[in-house]
């Protein structure tokens, strides 16, 4: 329970202007000492929001794309953001996080204005059922670390290897003691994704994602992120796990990562 001599937990405390210290719940799912990239994602895309707020304007996310460079250290991160291609309608915005002196993300977001297009919008994607239609998943039974502990997943059962869907939401904030717009808090969930529709036994195979990258034809509301997801394993090393995004209201968009499939090593 939060109350003011307990307050809600995070998974990170703010250390300076643009530093973030993680906690345990941040931890990775393959290595007690490495964070998971989904709340760091959801971070980056925080440091956007604080970006963006600093000058006028009303542009909207519609696409973010991350490159992980390198072992995500649970250790405390810099977030530096710059702007590529200014813009009043269109705008490319680069975040980078820094670990140890590394960077280990590399996102580069598209921004643009937002316009009336509600007469024509339309999708063929039909919307997934409502969490509470769904039964409660105990995740943390088939994935270790804190991030998976942290999560509340309701999911379908999965008609074969590698093809489910499923809501998830978490229990904990993405910062202490700050607000955070309903698009970082969804951004912060995605990349679950390649840990709902297994292929294969994580305790036998590893499959971590090299990337992310999402395209969104509207802006998300939480506190449930959809994930109706689809992850292949190829024949010489690479998979790719595809997911369609929803939030309760229907689908907004789309989210791909590229994975490196690779016998988990023992001893």
């Amino acid at each position: 329970m939060t109350t003011a001599n307990n307050p809600r937990e995070s998974y990170y405390e703010r250390t300076g202007e643009h530093r973030y210290k993680p906690t345990a719940h941040a931890g990775g799912a393959w290595n007690a000492d490495e964070q998971h990239f989904s709340p760091l994602a959801g971070l980056i895309a925080h440091e956007l929001d604080r970006h963006l707020a600093q000058r006028p304007g009303n542009l909207v996310l519609t696409r973010i794309s991350y490159d992980i460079l390198g072992f995500l250290a649970l250790d405390e991160c810099e977030i530096t953001v710059t702007t590529l291609r200014p813009g009043r309608t269109i705008e490319l915005l680069e975040a980078v996080a820094v670990i140890g002196a590394r960077p280990v993300v590399r996102a580069r977001a598209w921004l643009m204005a937002p316009l009336d297009s509600s007469s024509v919008a339309d999708s063929p994607v039909d919307p997934l059922p409502a969490p509470d239609a769904l039964a409660p998943w105990a995740m943390d039974e088939e994935w270790d670390g804190g991030y998976v502990s942290s999560l509340d997943v309701r999911r379908t059962p999965p008609s074969r290897r590698g093809r489910t869907a499923a809501w998830v939401s978490a229990r904990v904030d993405l910062v202490a003691g700050e607000p955070i717009s309903p698009l970082a808090s969804y951004v912060a969930l995605v990349d679950t994704a390649n840990g709902i529709a297994v292929q294969q036994d994580p305790t036998a195979w590893m499959f971590p994602n090299l990337d992310l990258t999402v395209h969104l034809h509207r802006q998300p509301q939480g506190p449930w992120t959809g994930l109706d997801t689809t992850v292949t394993f190829g024949p010489t090393g690479q998979g790719l796990t595809s997911s369609v995004l929803h939030d309760v209201h229907g689908p907004v968009g789309r989210a791909e990562q590229i994975l490196t499939v690779r016998p988990l090593p023992h001893g």
